[in-house]
């Protein structure tokens, strides 16, 4: 039996070793994401209480896409140039002024320029936080670190998916105000709480983002991510829409995306620390194969428990991946290019967001079965691609 001395120990090694300002930024990630309410009811808002036609509320989808292009770059610059804290608190003081300007305008060209700012925004803090994290936590504690952020995510999106669809019955007005106000507690709270950590003048070196382009590590671990997230990124595009097609009721997709949610929520604590003290390359890998494994039983399934088993499967690959992309992207940057490291990463989940959408349905109206053994076998290449990565992303982690 495990004697009550030894449960110190088992909290010390998931939740200890972190400053206080890591559990600021934690906390602050966990309220914004609890407040995320809009953009899961996006298209909803815009057909139903704009009135508009899904031609024109996919115009408006498109905007807010190219706005998120340029977001990452030109935030990563921004957390590199004027500051992680600054970044962050201003990302979500504009975030905050942006719902809120679009829970107002009723013009369909006020609604686009809304939108494009929105996707300009809303991910702002996302390279200035990561910043902060390389910046605060040792590399050993990186991927632990990172996985805690991606738990805080996972639960306040799941908490805000339920919340806002009860709230959404007595307006939409309300999801604006609940999103904008979360997103001021979050730059508040890095504002007062958070010092700024970006490296000293004398430290910084010189460099842009020519220097992060010329990295062709960096650049092909990029490029494997793009991979990655054209494959993940199915779950929220093409899947509904390739189930809907084979017959399976909405209620379906609901509850296996439900069993996302909740083996994150569970499973995510539990291993984080353990995951941590292995090679994240190798773990890295590990989570890509078995989310291709995931999406790749996509083909087989012809019922909603065949769904939410495929749906659970490439959660525990998910899971897998969570912090380790992170550590990887601050043991590869220097100091003072952190953000425009993570800027250039997440220049990739954006192109993902427009890419896989267009390349998924495409091969499901080809081919429903061949489409997602072709998309899981795209996750099993960047696997593969990764394990090449691996010895030169340990020697960059030796010698930064």
């Amino acid at each position: 039996m495990t004697s009550v001395t030894n449960r110190p120990g088992f909290f010390q090694s998931r939740l200890g070793g972190f400053p206080r300002p890591f559990w600021v930024l934690f906390a602050g990630t966990l309220i914004n994401r609890v407040g995320t309410m809009v953009e899961p009811f996006m298209g909803i808002y815009l057909t139903q209480a704009r009135g508009m036609s899904l031609t024109a509320a996919g115009m408006v989808m498109a905007a807010f896409g190219a706005g998120s292009l340029l977001s990452q770059p030109f935030a990563g610059w921004l957390a590199d140039r004027l500051g992680r804290r600054i970044t962050l608190s201003g990302g979500m003081v504009a975030t905050a002024a942006t719902m809120l300007t679009l829970g107002y305008v009723t013009s369909v060209p006020g609604i686009v320029a809304a939108m494009f700012v929105l996707g300009v925004v809303v991910d702002a803090y996302r390279p200035a936080s990561q910043a902060l994290v390389a910046d605060l936590v040792p590399p050993a504690d990186r991927p632990r670190a990172f996985g805690l952020l991606f738990w805080a995510v996972n639960l306040g999106f799941s908490i805000a998916m339920v919340a806002g669809g009860w709230l959404a019955q007595s307006g939409f007005t309300v999801l604006f105000w609940a999103d904008a106000v979360t997103c001021l507690i979050f730059g508040a709270l890095v504002w007062r709480a958070v010092p700024e950590t970006r490296p000293a003048r004398a430290e910084k070196g010189t460099g842009g983002f020519r220097d992060v382009l010329r990295d062709r590590l960096m650049v092909a671990f990029v490029l494997i991510n793009l991979a990655y997230t054209m494959v993940y990124l199915q779950a929220y595009t093409t899947l509904p829409l390739a189930m809907s097609a084979k017959g399976l009721p909405t209620s379906a997709y609901g509850v296996a995306m439900a069993v996302n949610g909740l083996l994150i929520v569970v499973v995510q604590p539990l291993t984080n620390a353990w995951l941590s003290r292995h090679d994240p390359s190798v773990v890295l890998a590990a989570g890509l194969a078995v989310v291709g494994a995931g999406f790749a039983l996509t083909a087989l399934v012809s019922s909603a428990a065949w769904l939410a088993l495929s749906v659970a499967v490439w959660t525990l690959g998910e899971v897998l991946t969570a912090g380790v992309s992170g550590a990887i992207v601050a043991a590869l940057a220097p100091a003072h290019l952190r953000g425009r490291y993570s800027g250039l990463y997440g220049l990739s989940w954006s192109a993902g967001g427009l890419l896989a959408p267009l390349a998924g349905t495409r091969l499901v109206a080809a081919s429903p079965s061949l489409a997602w053994l072709l998309i899981g076998g795209l996750a099993v290449v960047a696997a593969a691609g990764q394990l090449v990565l691996a010895p030169a992303v340990r020697r960059r982690s030796v010698n930064p």
